[in-house]
Protein backbone atom coordinates (compact mmCIF):
# COMPACT_ATOMS: atom_id res chain seq x y z
CA UNK A 1 0.00 0.00 0.00
CA UNK A 2 1.29 3.41 -0.92
CA UNK A 3 2.37 5.70 1.91
CA UNK A 4 -0.06 8.43 0.83
CA UNK A 5 -3.02 6.10 1.18
CA UNK A 6 -1.83 4.95 4.61
CA UNK A 7 -1.64 8.58 5.78
CA UNK A 8 -5.14 9.38 4.48
CA UNK A 9 -6.55 6.27 6.15
CA UNK A 10 -4.89 7.15 9.46
CA UNK A 11 -6.27 10.70 9.33
CA UNK A 12 -9.77 9.34 8.62
CA UNK A 13 -9.58 6.92 11.58
CA UNK A 14 -8.44 9.68 13.94
CA UNK A 15 -11.17 12.04 12.72
CA UNK A 16 -13.82 9.34 13.19
CA UNK A 17 -12.61 8.68 16.72
CA UNK A 18 -12.68 12.36 17.64
CA UNK A 19 -16.17 12.71 16.19
CA UNK A 20 -17.40 9.77 18.23
CA UNK A 21 -15.81 11.15 21.40
CA UNK A 22 -17.38 14.57 20.82
CA UNK A 23 -20.81 12.99 20.23
CA UNK A 24 -20.56 11.05 23.50
CA UNK A 25 -19.66 14.19 25.44
CA UNK A 26 -22.52 16.19 23.93
CA UNK A 27 -24.98 13.41 24.66
CA UNK A 28 -23.88 13.27 28.28
CA UNK A 29 -24.21 17.05 28.69
CA UNK A 30 -27.72 16.98 27.25
CA UNK A 31 -28.73 14.23 29.62
CA UNK A 32 -27.39 16.17 32.61
CA UNK A 33 -29.22 19.33 31.52
CA UNK A 34 -32.48 17.40 31.08
CA UNK A 35 -32.06 15.88 34.51
CA UNK A 36 -31.50 19.33 36.04
CA UNK A 37 -34.55 20.82 34.29
CA UNK A 38 -36.76 17.91 35.24
CA UNK A 39 -35.61 18.30 38.81
CA UNK A 40 -36.70 21.98 38.89
CA UNK A 41 -40.26 21.34 37.62
CA UNK A 42 -42.33 20.65 40.70
CA UNK A 43 -46.10 20.90 40.96
CA UNK A 44 -47.25 23.05 43.90
CA UNK A 45 -49.97 21.56 46.10
CA UNK A 46 -53.41 23.12 45.68
CA UNK A 47 -56.35 23.81 47.98
CA UNK A 48 -60.00 24.11 46.93
CA UNK A 49 -61.20 27.70 47.41
CA UNK A 50 -64.80 28.91 47.10
CA UNK A 51 -65.09 31.43 44.24
CA UNK A 52 -67.90 33.16 42.36
CA UNK A 53 -69.07 31.47 39.16
CA UNK A 54 -70.34 34.75 37.68
CA UNK A 55 -70.33 38.49 38.23
CA UNK A 56 -72.32 39.19 41.41
CA UNK A 57 -73.79 42.66 42.06
CA UNK A 58 -74.49 44.15 45.47
CA UNK A 59 -77.57 42.56 47.02
CA UNK A 60 -77.35 39.30 45.03
CA UNK A 61 -78.21 36.06 46.81
CA UNK A 62 -75.73 33.17 46.66
CA UNK A 63 -76.78 29.76 45.33
CA UNK A 64 -75.17 26.61 43.92
CA UNK A 65 -74.96 28.20 40.46
CA UNK A 66 -73.28 31.43 41.52
CA UNK A 67 -70.42 29.86 43.53
CA UNK A 68 -68.08 26.88 43.02
CA UNK A 69 -64.88 25.27 44.27
CA UNK A 70 -61.65 26.08 42.41
CA UNK A 71 -58.14 24.65 42.89
CA UNK A 72 -55.89 27.39 44.27
CA UNK A 73 -52.09 27.25 44.87
CA UNK A 74 -51.54 26.48 48.53
CA UNK A 75 -48.90 29.18 48.87
CA UNK A 76 -51.34 31.86 47.62
CA UNK A 77 -54.04 31.26 50.22
CA UNK A 78 -54.62 34.33 52.41
CA UNK A 79 -56.71 34.75 55.58
CA UNK A 80 -60.36 35.33 54.72
CA UNK A 81 -60.56 32.78 51.87
CA UNK A 82 -63.16 30.04 52.34
CA UNK A 83 -61.51 26.65 51.74
CA UNK A 84 -63.01 23.17 51.43
CA UNK A 85 -60.61 22.00 54.16
CA UNK A 86 -61.96 24.46 56.73
CA UNK A 87 -65.59 24.55 55.58
CA UNK A 88 -66.48 21.52 53.47
CA UNK A 89 -70.21 22.36 53.58
CA UNK A 90 -69.72 26.05 52.78
CA UNK A 91 -71.80 25.98 49.57
CA UNK A 92 -74.81 24.67 51.49
CA UNK A 93 -74.24 26.93 54.50
CA UNK A 94 -73.93 30.09 52.38
CA UNK A 95 -76.99 29.45 50.20
CA UNK A 96 -79.07 32.63 50.26
CA UNK A 97 -76.30 34.81 51.73
CA UNK A 98 -76.30 38.45 50.56
CA UNK A 99 -73.41 40.02 48.62
CA UNK A 100 -72.23 43.25 50.35
CA UNK A 101 -69.67 44.31 47.72
CA UNK A 102 -69.51 43.61 43.96
CA UNK A 103 -67.71 40.42 43.00
CA UNK A 104 -66.33 39.22 39.66
CA UNK A 105 -66.29 35.77 38.09
CA UNK A 106 -63.49 33.64 39.53
CA UNK A 107 -62.94 35.93 42.54
CA UNK A 108 -62.52 34.10 45.88
CA UNK A 109 -65.32 34.72 48.37
CA UNK A 110 -64.24 36.59 51.48
CA UNK A 111 -66.19 36.73 54.72
CA UNK A 112 -66.31 40.53 54.70
CA UNK A 113 -67.98 40.58 51.25
CA UNK A 114 -71.05 38.57 52.25
CA UNK A 115 -73.56 38.58 55.11
CA UNK A 116 -75.94 36.02 56.54
CA UNK A 117 -79.05 35.14 54.57
CA UNK A 118 -81.28 36.37 57.40
CA UNK A 119 -79.86 39.91 57.11
CA UNK A 120 -81.91 42.51 55.28
CA UNK A 121 -80.20 43.79 52.14
CA UNK A 122 -80.00 47.47 53.06
CA UNK A 123 -78.59 46.86 56.54
CA UNK A 124 -75.97 44.58 55.01
CA UNK A 125 -74.71 47.42 52.82
CA UNK A 126 -74.03 49.70 55.77
CA UNK A 127 -70.52 49.75 57.26
CA UNK A 128 -70.35 49.62 61.04
CA UNK A 129 -71.30 52.94 62.66
CA UNK A 130 -73.14 54.32 59.61
CA UNK A 131 -76.83 55.12 59.17
CA UNK A 132 -79.14 54.99 56.14
CA UNK A 133 -81.32 58.09 55.74
CA UNK A 134 -83.71 58.79 52.86
CA UNK A 135 -84.40 62.17 51.32
CA UNK A 136 -86.80 63.17 48.57
CA UNK A 137 -85.37 64.03 45.15
CA UNK A 138 -86.59 64.86 41.67
CA UNK A 139 -85.02 65.26 38.26
CA UNK A 140 -84.32 68.89 39.13
CA UNK A 141 -82.80 68.19 42.57
CA UNK A 142 -81.07 64.91 41.69
CA UNK A 143 -78.57 65.98 38.98
CA UNK A 144 -81.04 65.36 36.17
CA UNK A 145 -81.50 61.71 37.09
CA UNK A 146 -77.83 60.81 36.57
CA UNK A 147 -77.12 59.94 40.20
CA UNK A 148 -76.58 56.20 40.67
CA UNK A 149 -76.11 53.99 43.71
CA UNK A 150 -72.52 54.24 45.06
CA UNK A 151 -72.07 57.74 43.58
CA UNK A 152 -70.85 60.60 45.81
CA UNK A 153 -72.91 63.77 46.30
CA UNK A 154 -73.05 67.03 48.23
CA UNK A 155 -76.34 67.92 49.92
CA UNK A 156 -77.22 71.60 49.33
CA UNK A 157 -79.94 73.36 51.32
CA UNK A 158 -81.88 76.34 49.96
CA UNK A 159 -84.16 78.31 52.31
CA UNK A 160 -85.75 81.74 52.53
CA UNK A 161 -84.08 84.43 54.60
CA UNK A 162 -85.09 87.96 55.45
CA UNK A 163 -86.42 90.43 52.84
CA UNK A 164 -87.21 87.63 50.39
CA UNK A 165 -83.54 86.65 50.15
CA UNK A 166 -82.55 83.01 49.69
CA UNK A 167 -79.83 81.30 51.68
CA UNK A 168 -77.85 78.41 50.21
CA UNK A 169 -75.48 76.12 52.05
CA UNK A 170 -73.75 72.79 51.59
CA UNK A 171 -74.85 70.93 54.72
CA UNK A 172 -73.21 67.56 53.88
CA UNK A 173 -70.20 66.83 51.66
CA UNK A 174 -69.01 63.79 49.69
CA UNK A 175 -71.83 61.50 50.82
CA UNK A 176 -72.25 58.00 49.38
CA UNK A 177 -75.61 57.17 47.79
CA UNK A 178 -76.74 53.72 48.94
CA UNK A 179 -79.82 53.44 46.74
CA UNK A 180 -82.20 55.31 44.47
CA UNK A 181 -85.73 54.26 45.45
CA UNK A 182 -85.36 50.48 45.90
CA UNK A 183 -82.47 50.09 43.46
CA UNK A 184 -79.05 49.37 44.98
CA UNK A 185 -77.18 48.70 41.70
CA UNK A 186 -77.09 49.90 38.10
CA UNK A 187 -79.70 48.36 35.83
CA UNK A 188 -78.76 45.24 33.88
CA UNK A 189 -80.41 46.43 30.66
CA UNK A 190 -77.59 48.90 29.97
CA UNK A 191 -79.44 52.07 30.98
CA UNK A 192 -77.38 54.27 33.27
CA UNK A 193 -79.66 56.97 34.64
CA UNK A 194 -82.05 56.33 37.51
CA UNK A 195 -84.96 58.77 37.82
CA UNK A 196 -86.33 58.19 41.31
CA UNK A 197 -88.17 60.06 44.02
CA UNK A 198 -86.05 59.01 47.01
CA UNK A 199 -82.29 58.78 47.56
CA UNK A 200 -80.96 56.77 50.50
CA UNK A 201 -77.70 58.20 51.84
CA UNK A 202 -74.96 56.64 53.98
CA UNK A 203 -74.39 58.96 56.95
CA UNK A 204 -72.72 59.16 60.35
CA UNK A 205 -75.03 59.66 63.35
CA UNK A 206 -74.26 63.41 63.40
CA UNK A 207 -74.88 63.70 59.66
CA UNK A 208 -78.21 61.92 60.10
CA UNK A 209 -79.23 64.58 62.65
CA UNK A 210 -78.10 67.39 60.34
CA UNK A 211 -80.12 66.20 57.35
CA UNK A 212 -83.18 65.68 59.56
CA UNK A 213 -82.98 69.32 60.70
CA UNK A 214 -82.22 70.51 57.16
CA UNK A 215 -85.31 68.72 55.82
CA UNK A 216 -87.43 70.73 58.26
CA UNK A 217 -85.72 74.07 57.54
CA UNK A 218 -85.18 73.86 53.80
CA UNK A 219 -87.48 74.97 51.04
CA UNK A 220 -85.49 72.62 48.89
CA UNK A 221 -82.67 70.06 49.26
CA UNK A 222 -80.59 69.29 46.19
CA UNK A 223 -77.97 66.61 45.54
CA UNK A 224 -74.89 67.75 43.63
CA UNK A 225 -73.09 64.87 41.90
CA UNK A 226 -69.35 64.65 42.61
CA UNK A 227 -66.48 63.13 40.64
CA UNK A 228 -65.60 59.49 41.27
CA UNK A 229 -62.08 60.76 42.04
CA UNK A 230 -63.45 62.28 45.28
CA UNK A 231 -64.35 58.89 46.75
CA UNK A 232 -61.25 58.84 48.97
CA UNK A 233 -61.87 62.27 50.44
CA UNK A 234 -63.31 62.71 53.94
CA UNK A 235 -67.08 62.38 54.15
CA UNK A 236 -67.70 63.15 57.84
CA UNK A 237 -68.05 66.95 57.68
CA UNK A 238 -71.36 68.46 58.81
CA UNK A 239 -72.97 71.87 59.24
CA UNK A 240 -72.33 71.94 63.00
CA UNK A 241 -74.73 74.79 63.75
CA UNK A 242 -77.66 72.56 62.76
CA UNK A 243 -76.72 70.20 65.59
CA UNK A 244 -76.87 72.97 68.18
CA UNK A 245 -79.97 74.70 66.85
CA UNK A 246 -78.15 77.81 65.60
CA UNK A 247 -79.65 80.07 63.00
CA UNK A 248 -76.84 80.33 60.50
CA UNK A 249 -73.25 79.53 59.54
CA UNK A 250 -70.34 81.45 58.01
CA UNK A 251 -70.60 79.52 54.74
CA UNK A 252 -74.15 80.63 53.94
CA UNK A 253 -74.75 82.54 50.70
CA UNK A 254 -77.56 85.08 50.32
CA UNK A 255 -79.24 85.16 46.91
CA UNK A 256 -81.49 88.04 45.84
CA UNK A 257 -83.13 88.19 42.43
CA UNK A 258 -80.85 85.41 41.23
CA UNK A 259 -77.65 87.22 42.32
CA UNK A 260 -75.36 86.36 45.24
CA UNK A 261 -75.38 89.47 47.44
CA UNK A 262 -73.67 88.09 50.55
CA UNK A 263 -71.28 85.19 51.09
CA UNK A 264 -69.44 83.76 54.11
CA UNK A 265 -70.78 86.45 56.46
CA UNK A 266 -69.23 89.31 54.49
CA UNK A 267 -70.83 92.62 53.65
CA UNK A 268 -73.10 93.00 50.63
CA UNK A 269 -71.10 92.42 47.43
CA UNK A 270 -73.65 93.06 44.67
CA UNK A 271 -76.97 94.81 44.61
Amino acid sequence: MKPARIIILAVAVVAAGMAGLLAMRLGGTKQVVMQQVSGEVKKEPTVDVLVSSENLPVGARLNDKSIRWMAWPEGSIVPGFITRTDRPDAMTELAGAVVRLPMFEGEPLRREKIVDSSTRIMSSLLPSGKRAVATEISVATGAGGFILPNDRVDVIMVRKGDENNYLTETVLSNIRVLAIDQQVEEKDDGSKSVVGTTATLELTPDQAKVITVAQQMADRLSLALRSVADAQEEDTSVADYLLSGGSGAPSIQVIKSGTVVKSSGSEKQTQ
